[in-house]
């Protein structure tokens, strides 16, 4: 994979002077394959290494924010509807039996972009999911709620109606916001700004976490 980091932390250097139409084969192909990985669950924007220790991997990031100067907006067929954009359905390509071998329930109109792994065992209610998210086995992302870029949820978590976990593109350095495996976000609750909600843990209905958030152990 070294390979294609390097590949991808030098094309981010020059950013700005890559368009859809002058960005050359190869780099074309890394940033493809590097939204593949994430895509697949192969590679994520943050590991766990230990409890409480998150490593964040900036170059899928970078690779993430260089896939929308690479495509143009194209329109999306959805049946009911059209859309208009960069990113396509993570499904709108797979039959039933590509979306059956998923172990992914998808209730209409939920939608994922591509780029974002969705483990088997999870449920999609009419909900949102954003490019770089990882939304691990057993997991429940209720009516809308919404999943952002490159946040990281854990296993069995349950993500109630009108969640937001917000996303953290930029700056590159900053952690995602994660929800660690066992937690339950109670119903119109945010967590945003590359927080961490840890292992087991309940927010009630209406909580907001921000960064600038004080947290009180009321026994003490």
């Amino acid at each position: 994979m070294s390979d294609l980091q390097t590949i991808i932390e030098t094309a981010f250097e020059r950013r700005a002077e890559i368009t859809p139409g002058s960005v050359d084969a190869r780099t074309r192909e890394a940033i493809n394959e590097a939204i593949a990985l994430l895509d697949s669950g192969k590679a994520r924007v943050a590991e766990r290494r230990g409890v409480g220790d998150w490593v964040v991997n900036e170059w899928l990031k970078k690779a993430v924010l260089l896939s929308f100067r690479i495509n143009d907006n194209e329109i999306m067929r959805a049946g009911f509807t059209n859309f208009y954009d960069k990113v396509p359905s993570r499904f709108g390509d797979m039959n039933s039996a590509e979306l059956a071998a998923s172990g992914v329930r998808v209730v209409p109109p939920a939608f994922a972009r591509q780029g974002c792994y969705i483990a088997p065992g999870t449920v999609l209610m009419p909900s949102y999911v954003n490019i770089g998210a990882y939304v691990d086995s057993g997991t429940m992302v209720d009516t809308w709620a919404t999943v952002g870029s490159c946040a990281q949820i854990g296993k069995n978590v349950h993500l109630s109606g009108g969640v937001g976990i917000g996303g953290v593109l930029e700056p590159l350095q900053a952690a995602p916001t994660i929800i660690e495996d066992n937690c339950f976000i109670g119903a119109r609750s945010e967590v945003v700004e590359g927080c961490i909600v840890r292992e087991g843990s309940v927010l009630g209905m209406g909580v907001f976490i921000g960064k600038s958030t004080k947290i009180v152990d009321r026994e003490t």
